[in-house]
């Protein structure tokens, strides 16, 4: 499969910093969640089509290295490459600022049968064909 790559920007929250004046280690998460959820819009393949298509894809597995903290007002920007689709979607996730890497991480989600709750390992049939669409 080729990897596919998304990059979202924007710019540190006041509200996101910590004591330290440094993003808060656990805002990495929803910044993920940020370049996930926009991967997905990109490709034209959303949560609310998975749910219609009757899967939903919680996460199962994390893993983090944080490189340098982000600061208030900096630009960052989230680079989200797909790396698996099968059994399991598996994301790679880059943080830069000013063209440095900050932060490295990885989710693994597992497909779920919303009505029975079984795993499922096989990707819905369009979310494939929206990758396909994918150039």
């Amino acid at each position: 499969m080729k990897t596919i790559t998304s990059e979202t920007t924007f710019r540190v929250p006041f509200f996101d910093l910590d004591p330290m004046n440094v993003v808060w280690h656990g805002n990495y998460v929803k910044y993920m969640e940020i370049a996930r959820c926009d991967f997905f819009r990109k490709i034209k393949y959303t949560y609310d089509d998975m749910r219609k298509d009757g899967i939903m894809y919680p996460i199962a597995k994390m893993d983090f290295k944080f490189i340098k903290s982000a600061k208030f007002d900096e630009e960052i920007t989230v680079r989200c490459s797909l790396k698996e689709l099968e059994p399991a979607i598996i994301f790679k996730y880059e943080i830069f600022s000013g063209g440095e890497k900050i932060f490295v991480g990885n989710t693994m989600q597992i497909g779920v049968n919303i009505e029975t709750g079984e795993s499922m390992f096989e990707a819905p049939k369009r979310l494939k064909e929206s990758l396909k669409e994918e150039k």
